[in-house]
């Protein structure tokens, strides 16, 4: 089982940019078909698949907030980042990363992120 935590502010102002960082003690990102993912859950919403990277570096986009969200990696860290840029109260969330040999076999625990001024 791989474990994943989630780690960045819990409080954001508007108009900002959004800062997530996963680590992946125990695995490695780079291993071979690997699947890491970003995932959020809006207050009375359902989740919602915001993007992925994969163990060679390829990203993929959710397509509703794709317009707004970076994902990226940093391989001597064994991490890998969100940003969602313009941020509104409509981006609270819990926010989640997951992965391993899917999109979705291993989640952290999540992380609150409020956005307010």
């Amino acid at each position: 089982q791989v474990q994943l935590q989630e780690s960045g502010p819990g409080l954001v102002k508007p108009s900002q940019t959004l800062s997530l960082t996963c680590t992946v003690p125990g695995a490695s990102i780079t291993m071979t078909n690997y699947y890491w993912s970003w995932i959020r859950h809006p207050p009375g919403k359902g989740l919602e698949w915001m993007g992925g990277i994969t163990y060679s570096g390829s990203i993929l986009y959710g397509p509703s907030l794709k317009s707004r969200t970076s994902i990226s990696r940093d391989t001597s860290k064994n991490q890998f980042t969100l940003q969602l840029s313009s941020v509104t109260p409509e981006d609270t969330a819990v926010y989640y990363c997951a992965g391993g040999s899917d999109w979705f076999t291993n989640w952290g625990q999540g992380t609150q992120v409020t956005v307010s001024s």
